[in-house]
Protein backbone atom coordinates (compact mmCIF):
# COMPACT_ATOMS: atom_id res chain seq x y z
CA UNK A 1 0.00 0.00 0.00
CA UNK A 2 1.44 3.36 -0.94
CA UNK A 3 2.00 5.16 1.90
CA UNK A 4 0.77 9.14 2.55
CA UNK A 5 3.17 11.66 1.53
CA UNK A 6 5.64 12.83 4.62
CA UNK A 7 4.99 16.67 5.62
CA UNK A 8 7.95 18.74 4.41
CA UNK A 9 9.72 19.45 7.58
CA UNK A 10 11.02 23.07 7.95
CA UNK A 11 14.48 24.25 8.13
CA UNK A 12 15.62 24.86 11.42
CA UNK A 13 15.67 28.35 11.89
CA UNK A 14 15.79 29.84 15.76
CA UNK A 15 15.68 33.07 14.90
CA UNK A 16 13.14 33.68 12.44
CA UNK A 17 14.97 36.67 11.24
CA UNK A 18 14.16 36.72 7.51
CA UNK A 19 15.94 40.12 6.75
CA UNK A 20 19.49 38.53 8.66
CA UNK A 21 21.76 37.52 5.49
CA UNK A 22 22.71 34.46 7.08
CA UNK A 23 19.21 33.26 7.55
CA UNK A 24 18.38 29.86 6.17
CA UNK A 25 14.51 30.25 4.70
CA UNK A 26 11.89 27.54 5.05
CA UNK A 27 10.17 26.97 1.62
CA UNK A 28 7.65 29.67 2.87
CA UNK A 29 9.37 32.25 4.24
CA UNK A 30 11.53 32.00 0.94
CA UNK A 31 8.64 32.53 -0.91
CA UNK A 32 7.42 35.96 1.39
CA UNK A 33 10.66 37.28 0.79
CA UNK A 34 11.06 36.75 -2.86
CA UNK A 35 7.49 37.76 -3.16
CA UNK A 36 7.77 40.91 -1.12
CA UNK A 37 11.29 41.55 -3.39
CA UNK A 38 9.12 41.08 -6.23
CA UNK A 39 6.51 43.95 -5.34
CA UNK A 40 9.26 46.20 -4.61
CA UNK A 41 10.93 45.24 -7.81
CA UNK A 42 7.89 45.21 -10.03
CA UNK A 43 7.08 48.61 -8.20
CA UNK A 44 10.70 49.91 -9.50
CA UNK A 45 10.07 48.31 -12.85
CA UNK A 46 7.14 50.64 -13.38
CA UNK A 47 8.15 53.64 -12.43
CA UNK A 48 11.45 52.50 -14.55
CA UNK A 49 8.58 52.18 -17.42
CA UNK A 50 6.58 55.43 -16.88
CA UNK A 51 9.61 57.15 -16.72
CA UNK A 52 10.94 56.15 -20.13
CA UNK A 53 7.70 56.51 -21.87
CA UNK A 54 7.04 59.69 -20.19
CA UNK A 55 10.46 61.46 -21.62
CA UNK A 56 11.18 58.89 -24.69
CA UNK A 57 7.30 57.92 -25.15
CA UNK A 58 6.60 55.03 -27.75
CA UNK A 59 8.41 55.69 -31.23
CA UNK A 60 11.40 54.15 -32.61
CA UNK A 61 13.91 55.42 -30.11
CA UNK A 62 12.16 53.45 -27.43
CA UNK A 63 11.63 50.32 -30.17
CA UNK A 64 15.67 50.55 -30.36
CA UNK A 65 15.79 50.60 -26.70
CA UNK A 66 13.86 47.62 -26.07
CA UNK A 67 15.05 45.72 -28.97
CA UNK A 68 18.83 46.24 -28.41
CA UNK A 69 18.52 43.71 -25.40
CA UNK A 70 17.44 40.85 -27.42
CA UNK A 71 21.13 39.79 -28.87
CA UNK A 72 22.17 40.16 -25.47
CA UNK A 73 19.32 38.10 -23.85
CA UNK A 74 20.21 35.61 -26.42
CA UNK A 75 23.82 35.35 -26.54
CA UNK A 76 23.56 34.24 -22.32
CA UNK A 77 20.44 31.79 -23.05
CA UNK A 78 22.73 29.89 -25.78
CA UNK A 79 25.56 30.12 -24.06
CA UNK A 80 24.93 29.51 -20.39
CA UNK A 81 21.40 28.32 -20.41
CA UNK A 82 19.91 31.63 -19.07
CA UNK A 83 19.79 30.74 -15.64
CA UNK A 84 23.42 29.08 -14.89
CA UNK A 85 21.83 28.80 -10.88
CA UNK A 86 19.21 26.06 -12.29
CA UNK A 87 21.27 23.09 -13.05
CA UNK A 88 24.22 24.36 -10.67
CA UNK A 89 22.01 23.90 -7.84
CA UNK A 90 21.19 20.48 -7.94
CA UNK A 91 24.84 20.03 -8.14
CA UNK A 92 26.23 21.80 -5.04
CA UNK A 93 23.04 20.25 -3.15
CA UNK A 94 24.88 16.83 -3.76
CA UNK A 95 27.71 17.58 -2.06
CA UNK A 96 26.04 18.73 0.85
CA UNK A 97 23.25 15.96 0.76
CA UNK A 98 25.84 13.24 0.00
CA UNK A 99 28.85 13.56 2.53
CA UNK A 100 29.64 10.31 4.48
CA UNK A 101 30.14 11.54 7.67
CA UNK A 102 27.05 14.10 7.30
CA UNK A 103 29.59 17.35 6.89
CA UNK A 104 28.85 19.14 4.19
CA UNK A 105 31.70 18.86 1.28
CA UNK A 106 31.53 22.83 1.47
CA UNK A 107 35.53 22.70 -0.27
CA UNK A 108 34.15 20.06 -2.99
CA UNK A 109 31.64 22.32 -3.64
CA UNK A 110 33.19 25.65 -4.00
CA UNK A 111 36.46 23.74 -6.26
CA UNK A 112 33.55 22.66 -8.32
CA UNK A 113 31.73 26.18 -8.29
CA UNK A 114 35.12 27.60 -9.51
CA UNK A 115 35.74 25.03 -12.55
CA UNK A 116 32.41 26.20 -14.06
CA UNK A 117 32.83 30.02 -13.15
CA UNK A 118 35.96 30.12 -14.99
CA UNK A 119 35.34 28.17 -17.63
CA UNK A 120 32.11 29.48 -19.05
CA UNK A 121 34.00 33.63 -18.18
CA UNK A 122 36.14 32.53 -20.92
CA UNK A 123 33.50 31.27 -23.08
CA UNK A 124 30.64 33.95 -22.30
CA UNK A 125 34.02 36.57 -23.19
CA UNK A 126 34.85 34.95 -26.52
CA UNK A 127 30.90 34.96 -27.18
CA UNK A 128 30.39 38.81 -26.43
CA UNK A 129 33.56 39.49 -28.86
CA UNK A 130 31.96 38.08 -31.21
CA UNK A 131 28.19 39.48 -30.53
CA UNK A 132 29.88 42.98 -30.30
CA UNK A 133 31.61 41.78 -34.10
CA UNK A 134 28.16 40.78 -35.92
CA UNK A 135 25.22 43.28 -33.74
CA UNK A 136 24.70 45.33 -37.09
CA UNK A 137 24.19 42.07 -39.42
CA UNK A 138 21.79 40.74 -36.78
CA UNK A 139 20.01 43.82 -35.95
CA UNK A 140 19.37 43.57 -39.85
CA UNK A 141 18.31 40.55 -39.59
CA UNK A 142 16.17 40.48 -36.70
CA UNK A 143 14.19 43.92 -37.18
CA UNK A 144 13.70 44.26 -40.49
CA UNK A 145 10.99 47.06 -39.64
CA UNK A 146 13.77 48.98 -38.77
CA UNK A 147 15.14 52.07 -40.61
CA UNK A 148 18.56 52.79 -40.94
CA UNK A 149 18.31 55.28 -38.15
CA UNK A 150 16.82 53.15 -36.24
CA UNK A 151 19.18 50.00 -36.95
CA UNK A 152 22.43 52.07 -35.97
CA UNK A 153 21.03 53.18 -32.87
CA UNK A 154 20.05 49.60 -31.96
CA UNK A 155 23.01 48.62 -32.73
CA UNK A 156 25.12 51.14 -30.56
CA UNK A 157 22.60 50.17 -27.42
CA UNK A 158 23.68 46.73 -27.90
CA UNK A 159 27.13 46.59 -27.72
CA UNK A 160 26.33 49.08 -24.63
CA UNK A 161 24.17 46.03 -23.26
CA UNK A 162 26.64 43.12 -24.12
CA UNK A 163 28.86 43.26 -21.40
CA UNK A 164 26.27 43.14 -18.74
CA UNK A 165 25.47 39.10 -19.24
CA UNK A 166 29.36 38.62 -17.73
CA UNK A 167 28.10 39.99 -14.74
CA UNK A 168 24.63 38.48 -14.72
CA UNK A 169 26.35 35.08 -14.81
CA UNK A 170 28.72 35.80 -12.32
CA UNK A 171 25.80 36.83 -10.28
CA UNK A 172 23.78 33.21 -11.31
CA UNK A 173 26.83 31.16 -10.08
CA UNK A 174 27.76 32.93 -7.18
CA UNK A 175 24.11 32.46 -6.19
CA UNK A 176 23.56 29.42 -6.15
CA UNK A 177 25.99 29.15 -3.11
CA UNK A 178 23.58 30.64 -1.08
CA UNK A 179 20.70 29.24 -2.62
CA UNK A 180 21.72 25.22 -1.59
CA UNK A 181 22.23 27.09 1.85
CA UNK A 182 18.11 28.20 1.38
CA UNK A 183 19.34 32.04 1.79
CA UNK A 184 17.28 34.28 -0.29
CA UNK A 185 17.84 37.76 1.04
CA UNK A 186 20.71 38.81 -1.85
CA UNK A 187 18.19 37.24 -4.33
CA UNK A 188 15.70 39.38 -3.29
CA UNK A 189 17.85 42.60 -3.04
CA UNK A 190 19.96 42.51 -6.35
CA UNK A 191 16.80 43.33 -8.49
CA UNK A 192 15.79 46.25 -6.26
CA UNK A 193 19.53 47.20 -6.87
CA UNK A 194 19.60 46.43 -11.13
CA UNK A 195 16.01 48.27 -11.49
CA UNK A 196 17.62 51.55 -9.51
CA UNK A 197 20.67 51.75 -11.60
CA UNK A 198 18.83 52.12 -14.27
CA UNK A 199 16.18 54.93 -12.91
CA UNK A 200 19.10 56.80 -12.05
CA UNK A 201 20.93 56.16 -14.74
CA UNK A 202 18.00 57.87 -16.67
CA UNK A 203 17.36 60.50 -14.22
CA UNK A 204 21.04 61.88 -14.18
CA UNK A 205 22.01 61.25 -17.42
CA UNK A 206 19.32 61.55 -19.84
CA UNK A 207 19.89 65.20 -20.73
CA UNK A 208 23.21 64.76 -21.75
CA UNK A 209 23.15 61.29 -23.36
CA UNK A 210 19.30 60.20 -24.60
CA UNK A 211 18.12 57.11 -24.52
CA UNK A 212 21.84 55.95 -24.26
CA UNK A 213 21.81 56.85 -20.52
CA UNK A 214 19.20 54.19 -19.76
CA UNK A 215 21.20 51.25 -21.35
CA UNK A 216 24.14 53.29 -18.89
CA UNK A 217 22.35 52.49 -15.60
CA UNK A 218 21.39 48.69 -16.59
CA UNK A 219 25.33 48.51 -17.06
CA UNK A 220 25.52 50.06 -13.46
CA UNK A 221 22.70 48.30 -11.98
CA UNK A 222 24.15 44.37 -12.81
CA UNK A 223 27.43 45.73 -11.83
CA UNK A 224 26.19 46.82 -8.30
CA UNK A 225 23.60 44.38 -7.80
CA UNK A 226 23.56 40.78 -9.24
CA UNK A 227 27.46 41.08 -9.63
CA UNK A 228 29.23 42.57 -6.76
CA UNK A 229 26.36 42.22 -3.94
CA UNK A 230 25.78 38.53 -4.67
CA UNK A 231 29.57 38.25 -4.16
CA UNK A 232 29.96 39.86 -1.22
CA UNK A 233 27.36 36.94 -0.02
CA UNK A 234 28.87 34.01 -1.53
CA UNK A 235 32.03 35.12 0.48
CA UNK A 236 30.47 36.31 3.78
CA UNK A 237 29.11 32.97 3.57
CA UNK A 238 32.84 31.16 3.39
CA UNK A 239 33.27 30.44 -0.68
CA UNK A 240 36.47 29.84 -1.24
CA UNK A 241 37.68 30.90 -4.95
CA UNK A 242 40.06 28.49 -6.89
CA UNK A 243 41.69 29.66 -10.20
CA UNK A 244 41.24 26.35 -12.03
CA UNK A 245 40.62 26.08 -15.56
CA UNK A 246 39.80 22.16 -16.13
CA UNK A 247 37.18 21.36 -18.81
CA UNK A 248 37.37 17.89 -17.96
CA UNK A 249 36.69 18.31 -14.69
CA UNK A 250 33.89 15.57 -13.20
CA UNK A 251 31.80 18.99 -11.70
CA UNK A 252 32.02 20.58 -15.15
CA UNK A 253 31.23 17.73 -17.24
CA UNK A 254 27.90 17.33 -15.36
CA UNK A 255 26.88 21.03 -15.10
CA UNK A 256 27.46 20.90 -19.15
CA UNK A 257 25.68 17.62 -19.33
CA UNK A 258 22.83 19.38 -17.65
CA UNK A 259 22.89 22.69 -18.99
CA UNK A 260 23.60 21.94 -22.65
CA UNK A 261 20.10 21.32 -23.17
CA UNK A 262 18.90 24.63 -21.71
CA UNK A 263 21.20 25.85 -24.04
CA UNK A 264 20.31 24.37 -27.51
CA UNK A 265 16.47 24.02 -26.37
CA UNK A 266 14.65 27.41 -26.77
CA UNK A 267 11.83 27.42 -24.51
CA UNK A 268 8.55 29.72 -25.50
CA UNK A 269 8.61 31.49 -22.41
CA UNK A 270 12.59 32.39 -23.46
CA UNK A 271 11.35 32.79 -27.47
CA UNK A 272 7.74 34.60 -27.52
CA UNK A 273 9.34 38.07 -26.41
CA UNK A 274 11.88 37.80 -29.58
CA UNK A 275 8.90 36.47 -32.02
CA UNK A 276 7.11 39.17 -30.53
CA UNK A 277 9.68 41.96 -31.22
CA UNK A 278 10.21 40.71 -35.01
CA UNK A 279 7.12 40.85 -36.00
CA UNK A 280 6.27 44.20 -34.02
CA UNK A 281 9.24 46.18 -35.33
CA UNK A 282 7.07 46.60 -38.31
CA UNK A 283 4.53 48.56 -36.52
CA UNK A 284 6.61 51.72 -35.17
CA UNK A 285 6.32 52.14 -31.47
CA UNK A 286 4.94 48.39 -31.96
CA UNK A 287 7.76 47.13 -29.87
CA UNK A 288 7.58 49.59 -27.19
CA UNK A 289 3.64 49.44 -26.23
CA UNK A 290 4.22 45.51 -26.35
CA UNK A 291 7.02 45.61 -24.34
CA UNK A 292 5.08 48.65 -21.55
CA UNK A 293 2.02 46.02 -21.34
CA UNK A 294 4.83 43.21 -20.54
CA UNK A 295 5.83 45.07 -18.02
CA UNK A 296 2.79 45.78 -16.05
CA UNK A 297 2.43 41.68 -16.99
CA UNK A 298 5.43 40.81 -15.41
CA UNK A 299 5.04 42.54 -12.31
CA UNK A 300 2.19 40.63 -10.84
CA UNK A 301 3.36 37.41 -12.38
CA UNK A 302 6.19 37.57 -11.02
CA UNK A 303 4.26 37.68 -7.24
CA UNK A 304 2.31 34.44 -7.98
CA UNK A 305 4.97 33.11 -10.21
CA UNK A 306 8.80 33.49 -10.58
CA UNK A 307 9.32 34.40 -6.51
CA UNK A 308 7.36 30.73 -5.76
CA UNK A 309 9.85 28.94 -8.76
CA UNK A 310 13.01 30.44 -7.68
CA UNK A 311 12.28 29.53 -4.23
CA UNK A 312 11.07 25.65 -4.75
CA UNK A 313 13.75 24.82 -6.65
CA UNK A 314 15.64 24.25 -3.86
CA UNK A 315 13.19 22.58 -1.67
CA UNK A 316 12.58 20.17 -5.07
CA UNK A 317 16.11 19.55 -5.50
CA UNK A 318 16.50 18.39 -1.56
CA UNK A 319 13.50 16.04 -1.88
CA UNK A 320 14.54 14.19 -5.06
CA UNK A 321 18.13 13.75 -3.63
CA UNK A 322 16.65 12.24 -0.50
CA UNK A 323 14.68 10.37 -2.77
CA UNK A 324 11.66 11.34 -1.48
CA UNK A 325 9.40 10.96 -4.49
CA UNK A 326 5.65 10.80 -3.14
CA UNK A 327 6.78 14.20 -1.20
CA UNK A 328 8.65 15.83 -4.05
CA UNK A 329 4.93 14.87 -6.44
CA UNK A 330 2.90 16.20 -3.43
CA UNK A 331 5.22 19.28 -2.98
CA UNK A 332 4.49 19.60 -6.88
CA UNK A 333 1.27 19.66 -6.87
CA UNK A 334 0.29 21.65 -3.68
CA UNK A 335 2.76 24.10 -5.33
CA UNK A 336 1.00 24.40 -8.77
CA UNK A 337 -2.70 24.63 -7.22
CA UNK A 338 -1.53 27.22 -4.63
CA UNK A 339 -0.36 29.44 -7.42
CA UNK A 340 -2.95 28.47 -10.40
CA UNK A 341 -5.84 29.21 -7.33
CA UNK A 342 -3.81 32.69 -6.60
CA UNK A 343 -3.32 33.63 -10.09
CA UNK A 344 -6.77 33.04 -11.47
CA UNK A 345 -7.80 35.91 -8.99
CA UNK A 346 -5.45 38.26 -9.69
CA UNK A 347 -6.09 37.75 -13.62
CA UNK A 348 -9.63 38.63 -12.53
CA UNK A 349 -8.21 42.22 -11.01
CA UNK A 350 -5.89 42.62 -14.22
CA UNK A 351 -8.17 42.54 -16.42
CA UNK A 352 -11.75 44.45 -15.05
CA UNK A 353 -9.11 47.04 -14.06
CA UNK A 354 -6.67 47.43 -17.17
CA UNK A 355 -7.75 50.63 -18.43
CA UNK A 356 -7.30 52.71 -15.76
CA UNK A 357 -3.74 50.70 -14.60
CA UNK A 358 -2.22 51.46 -17.95
CA UNK A 359 -3.65 54.88 -18.09
CA UNK A 360 -1.16 56.05 -14.99
CA UNK A 361 1.16 55.48 -17.44
CA UNK A 362 0.05 58.09 -20.18
CA UNK A 363 1.59 61.45 -20.30
CA UNK A 364 4.44 63.18 -21.78
CA UNK A 365 5.47 61.13 -25.08
CA UNK A 366 3.06 58.66 -23.63
CA UNK A 367 -0.16 59.39 -25.96
CA UNK A 368 -3.43 58.57 -24.72
CA UNK A 369 -3.49 56.31 -28.07
CA UNK A 370 -0.61 54.42 -27.20
CA UNK A 371 -1.86 54.12 -23.59
CA UNK A 372 -5.18 52.63 -25.52
CA UNK A 373 -3.61 50.52 -26.87
CA UNK A 374 -1.51 49.26 -24.53
CA UNK A 375 -4.60 48.68 -21.89
CA UNK A 376 -5.39 45.82 -24.97
CA UNK A 377 -2.14 43.92 -25.35
CA UNK A 378 -2.06 44.13 -21.22
CA UNK A 379 -6.07 42.66 -21.26
CA UNK A 380 -4.85 39.63 -23.61
CA UNK A 381 -1.56 39.08 -21.82
CA UNK A 382 -3.56 39.02 -18.51
CA UNK A 383 -5.62 35.86 -20.01
CA UNK A 384 -2.95 33.44 -19.44
CA UNK A 385 -1.17 34.49 -16.66
CA UNK A 386 -2.06 31.39 -14.23
CA UNK A 387 -0.39 29.40 -16.75
CA UNK A 388 2.33 31.63 -17.40
CA UNK A 389 2.92 31.16 -13.24
CA UNK A 390 2.33 27.12 -13.52
CA UNK A 391 4.67 26.61 -16.05
CA UNK A 392 7.64 27.73 -14.30
CA UNK A 393 7.03 25.35 -11.53
CA UNK A 394 6.59 22.09 -13.86
CA UNK A 395 9.80 23.12 -15.38
CA UNK A 396 12.06 23.82 -12.04
CA UNK A 397 10.42 20.11 -11.08
CA UNK A 398 12.68 18.93 -13.95
CA UNK A 399 15.26 20.64 -13.11
CA UNK A 400 15.21 18.88 -9.64
CA UNK A 401 15.24 15.95 -10.72
CA UNK A 402 18.24 16.42 -12.92
CA UNK A 403 16.67 16.51 -16.51
CA UNK A 404 16.99 19.14 -18.29
CA UNK A 405 16.48 17.19 -21.75
CA UNK A 406 12.84 16.82 -21.53
CA UNK A 407 11.76 20.46 -20.74
CA UNK A 408 14.17 21.60 -24.02
CA UNK A 409 12.79 19.32 -26.05
CA UNK A 410 9.06 20.31 -25.34
CA UNK A 411 10.38 23.83 -25.56
CA UNK A 412 11.65 23.41 -29.13
CA UNK A 413 8.49 21.15 -30.16
CA UNK A 414 6.48 23.81 -28.83
CA UNK A 415 8.17 26.78 -30.00
CA UNK A 416 8.43 25.50 -33.92
CA UNK A 417 4.19 25.12 -33.20
CA UNK A 418 3.69 28.09 -32.20
CA UNK A 419 5.51 30.27 -34.80
CA UNK A 420 2.99 30.04 -37.35
CA UNK A 421 0.13 31.16 -34.89
CA UNK A 422 2.59 34.08 -33.85
CA UNK A 423 2.33 34.65 -38.32
CA UNK A 424 -0.93 34.17 -38.99
CA UNK A 425 -2.33 35.81 -35.73
CA UNK A 426 -0.41 38.50 -36.58
CA UNK A 427 -1.06 38.99 -40.50
CA UNK A 428 -5.03 38.31 -39.36
CA UNK A 429 -5.54 41.04 -36.34
CA UNK A 430 -1.89 42.99 -36.18
CA UNK A 431 -0.36 43.63 -33.14
CA UNK A 432 -3.21 42.39 -30.98
CA UNK A 433 -3.30 39.08 -32.53
CA UNK A 434 0.68 38.59 -31.35
CA UNK A 435 -1.05 38.50 -28.16
CA UNK A 436 -2.88 36.34 -28.41
CA UNK A 437 -0.57 34.20 -29.59
CA UNK A 438 1.61 34.35 -27.09
CA UNK A 439 -1.12 32.90 -24.63
CA UNK A 440 -2.36 30.04 -26.83
CA UNK A 441 1.66 29.46 -27.19
CA UNK A 442 2.09 29.44 -23.54
CA UNK A 443 -0.78 27.38 -23.02
CA UNK A 444 0.96 24.02 -25.08
CA UNK A 445 4.09 24.58 -23.38
CA UNK A 446 1.91 24.33 -20.02
CA UNK A 447 0.56 21.48 -20.74
CA UNK A 448 2.90 19.73 -22.27
CA UNK A 449 5.21 20.19 -19.42
CA UNK A 450 2.27 19.24 -16.80
CA UNK A 451 1.33 16.04 -19.11
CA UNK A 452 5.65 14.64 -19.54
CA UNK A 453 6.00 14.88 -15.99
CA UNK A 454 2.43 13.07 -15.23
CA UNK A 455 3.93 10.26 -18.09
CA UNK A 456 7.09 9.61 -16.09
CA UNK A 457 5.40 9.61 -12.91
CA UNK A 458 6.61 12.37 -11.18
CA UNK A 459 3.83 14.68 -10.33
CA UNK A 460 0.40 13.05 -11.07
CA UNK A 461 -2.16 15.72 -13.04
CA UNK A 462 -4.83 13.67 -10.83
CA UNK A 463 -2.98 15.18 -7.81
CA UNK A 464 -4.09 18.72 -8.54
CA UNK A 465 -6.51 19.98 -5.79
CA UNK A 466 -8.98 20.43 -8.40
CA UNK A 467 -12.18 21.44 -6.00
CA UNK A 468 -9.86 24.23 -4.73
CA UNK A 469 -9.29 25.52 -8.49
CA UNK A 470 -13.18 25.44 -9.29
CA UNK A 471 -13.48 27.60 -6.05
CA UNK A 472 -10.94 30.02 -7.17
CA UNK A 473 -12.13 30.25 -11.06
CA UNK A 474 -15.70 31.03 -9.63
CA UNK A 475 -14.25 33.66 -6.98
CA UNK A 476 -12.40 35.33 -9.94
CA UNK A 477 -15.61 35.24 -12.22
CA UNK A 478 -17.66 36.96 -9.49
CA UNK A 479 -14.89 39.42 -8.41
CA UNK A 480 -14.15 40.40 -11.91
CA UNK A 481 -18.12 40.93 -12.80
CA UNK A 482 -18.62 42.95 -9.91
CA UNK A 483 -14.92 44.92 -9.80
CA UNK A 484 -16.44 45.86 -13.67
CA UNK A 485 -19.47 46.62 -12.76
CA UNK A 486 -18.91 49.19 -10.28
CA UNK A 487 -15.63 50.87 -12.51
CA UNK A 488 -17.81 51.53 -15.49
CA UNK A 489 -20.40 52.89 -13.51
CA UNK A 490 -18.11 55.38 -11.48
CA UNK A 491 -16.52 55.98 -14.63
CA UNK A 492 -19.69 57.01 -16.61
CA UNK A 493 -21.92 58.24 -13.98
CA UNK A 494 -19.69 59.75 -11.18
CA UNK A 495 -16.81 61.46 -13.29
CA UNK A 496 -16.28 64.12 -15.96
CA UNK A 497 -16.94 63.05 -19.46
CA UNK A 498 -13.78 62.14 -20.90
CA UNK A 499 -11.89 61.90 -24.67
CA UNK A 500 -8.28 60.87 -26.15
CA UNK A 501 -8.15 64.87 -26.11
CA UNK A 502 -9.38 65.55 -23.18
CA UNK A 503 -8.69 62.30 -20.97
CA UNK A 504 -9.18 61.57 -17.24
CA UNK A 505 -6.73 62.24 -14.66
CA UNK A 506 -4.49 60.64 -13.30
CA UNK A 507 -6.78 61.07 -9.79
CA UNK A 508 -9.93 59.29 -11.48
CA UNK A 509 -7.51 56.67 -12.14
CA UNK A 510 -6.10 55.84 -8.64
CA UNK A 511 -9.91 56.03 -7.48
CA UNK A 512 -10.84 53.56 -9.87
CA UNK A 513 -8.07 51.32 -9.33
CA UNK A 514 -8.30 51.96 -4.91
CA UNK A 515 -12.44 51.19 -5.40
CA UNK A 516 -11.99 48.45 -8.08
CA UNK A 517 -9.46 46.76 -5.80
CA UNK A 518 -11.37 47.16 -3.00
CA UNK A 519 -14.49 45.07 -4.69
CA UNK A 520 -12.73 42.44 -6.04
CA UNK A 521 -10.85 41.91 -2.57
CA UNK A 522 -14.37 41.94 -0.90
CA UNK A 523 -16.29 39.76 -3.46
CA UNK A 524 -13.42 37.26 -4.35
CA UNK A 525 -12.92 36.79 -0.33
CA UNK A 526 -16.58 36.68 0.43
CA UNK A 527 -17.06 33.81 -2.76
CA UNK A 528 -14.17 31.63 -1.54
CA UNK A 529 -15.63 31.77 2.43
CA UNK A 530 -19.27 31.09 0.99
CA UNK A 531 -18.03 28.10 -1.03
CA UNK A 532 -15.80 27.02 2.04
CA UNK A 533 -12.46 27.19 0.33
CA UNK A 534 -9.46 26.07 2.41
CA UNK A 535 -7.02 28.92 -0.08
CA UNK A 536 -6.90 31.41 1.93
CA UNK A 537 -5.23 29.07 4.98
CA UNK A 538 -3.43 27.09 2.23
CA UNK A 539 -1.52 30.43 1.31
CA UNK A 540 -0.57 31.05 4.86
CA UNK A 541 0.24 27.93 6.09
CA UNK A 542 3.59 27.36 6.88
CA UNK A 543 4.78 24.21 5.30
Amino acid sequence: MTQPPTPIPPTPNPRRNWLSPATSHTALSATLLLMASTILSGVLGLVRTKYISHIFGAGPVTDAYNAAFQLPDMLAYFLVGGVASISLVTILNRYREAAPDGIPDDSGADRALSIVLNAMLVVLTLGILLAELFAPLYTRLAFRGFTPDQAALCTSLTRILLPAQLFFFIGGVLGSRLLVRKIFLYQAITPLIYNAGIILGAVLLHQRFGIYSVAYGVLAGVILGPAALTAYGALRTGLRYYPILNLRHPAFTEWLRLTLPLMVGVSLVTADKWILSYFASADPGGISRLTVAKTLFNAPMGVVGQAAGAASLPFFSALFAQHRLADFAAAINRSVSRILAAALLLAAWMIALATPIVDLFRGGSFTPQDAASTATYFILFSLSIALWASQGIYARAFYAAQDTVTPATAGWTVTLISIPLYYLLFHRYGIPGLAIASDLGIAIQTLTLATLLHRKKLASLTGLELPELARATLAALTAYAATTYLTTTLATYLLPTHSSSHPRSHATDLLLIAAGTLTWATTAYATLLLTRSTLPNQLLRRR
